[in-house]
C-alpha cells in the first residue's frame, strides 16, 4: 500500500502541469494533498479519478488553503475540523478512518516571513497536539506540510535561518512534541543523508542548486512501515511529493 503526500501550491495550476499524468503513473492507494485552493466545483472532471473517491476540504476564503484525499478504500468516516476556528474556517484538517488506520492530512499555517502570525501557528499545533492525544492508542498515519524543518540536516543553509521563520527553536519544538507523543518521522528512519528536500524558494534558482527545507512529513504511530521516500524530480510546485509504503 502507497501513500503519498504534496502540497500542490493550487489544484488547478497543477492540474495545467501534468498533474493527472502523474497521479496516473504513481497510482498511489491515497494521494493528500495541501493548499488545494478551489472547491468541487472549480475543479475539472477529469480531477474526479475512476476508482477513486475525491474528499475536498475548502476553506470559507474562496482560492485559498484546502485539504484533500484521494482514496481507493471507502472510509468509514470523514471529519473536517479539528476545534480550531480559524484553522477549521481555513480548510487545514482532513482525516478518514479506515479499517486499518487513521489518516490525517494537514496543511500547517506558514507563520509569515516575519512572525507576524507565529502565534497562531503555535496556537494551530497546541491544538493538533492536545487532538494527537486522543487517539494516541490508535493506529495513525500524520502526512502534510508542517511548514517546519525540524533537524539542521533538513535544510540547507541552518546557520543562516536560526532565527527565521520556519527553524526558530520555538516551531522545532513543535515537531519534538509529536515525537514524544510515539510518532516515527518515517523518512529519517530510513534515510539520514543531507541534501534531501521537499521545498523550494522560487527564488535564485533555489531548487536546481537544492538550496531546499525539508518541511513535508509523514509520520506514523503504532505501526510499521516498508519504505519511506521523496520524490523531488516531480515538480508542477514549490513542494515535492513524499510518501511511504506499508
Amino acid at each position: 500500500m502507497k501513500i503519498i503526500s504534496w502540497n500542490v501550491n493550487g489544484l488547478r495550476a497543477n492540474y495545467k502541469k501534468g498533474f493527472l499524468d502523474w497521479f496516473n503513473k504513481e497510482k498511489p492507494d491515497f494521494c493528500c494533498l495541501q493548499e488545494i485552493r478551489a472547491r468541487k466545483e472549480d475543479l475539472n472532471e477529469k480531477l474526479f479519478v475512476k476508482d477513486y473517491e475525491f474528499f475536498l476540504n475548502s476553506a470559507v476564503k474562496l482560492g485559498y488553503s484546502g485539504t484533500g484525499i484521494y482514496t481507493k478504500a471507502k472510509p468509514k468516516k470523514a471529519i473536517f475540523d479539528i476545534g480550531l476556528k480559524l484553522f477549521d474556517e481555513q480548510a487545514r484538517m482532513l482525516r478518514l478512518d479506515l479499517d486499518d488506520f487513521i489518516l490525517i492530512n494537514l496543511y500547517i499555517p506558514h507563520g509569515g516571513r516575519a512572525k507576524e502570525n507565529l502565534d497562531y501557528k503555535l496556537e494551530a499545533y497546541n491544538s493538533i497536539i492536545s487532538y494527537l492525544k486522543k487517539i494516541k492508542n490508535e493506529k495513525v498515519i500524520l502526512v502534510g506540510d508542517f511548514n517546519i524543518a525540524h533537524k539542521e540536516i533538513d535544510l540547507a543553509r541552518p546557520k543562516g535561518n536560526v532565527n527565521n521563520i520556519m527553524f526558530t527553536n520555538e516551531e522545532r519544538r513543535q515537531i519534538d512534541r509529536i515525537l514524544d507523543l510515539g510518532f516515527i518521522d518515517t523518512f529519517r528512519e530510513f534515510n539520514q543523508k543531507e541534501g534531501q528536500y521537499t521545498w523550494w524558494s522560487n527564488f535564485n534558482n533555489a531548487r536546481e542548486r537544492n538550496i531546499g527545507w525539508r518541511i513535508d512529513y509523514c509520520f506514523v504511530l503504532n505501526m510499521k512501515i516498508k519504505n519511506a521516500f521523496i520524490l523531488d524530480k516531480v515538480m508542477g510546485s514549490d513542494h515535492c511529493p513524499i510518501g511511504i509504503e506499508l
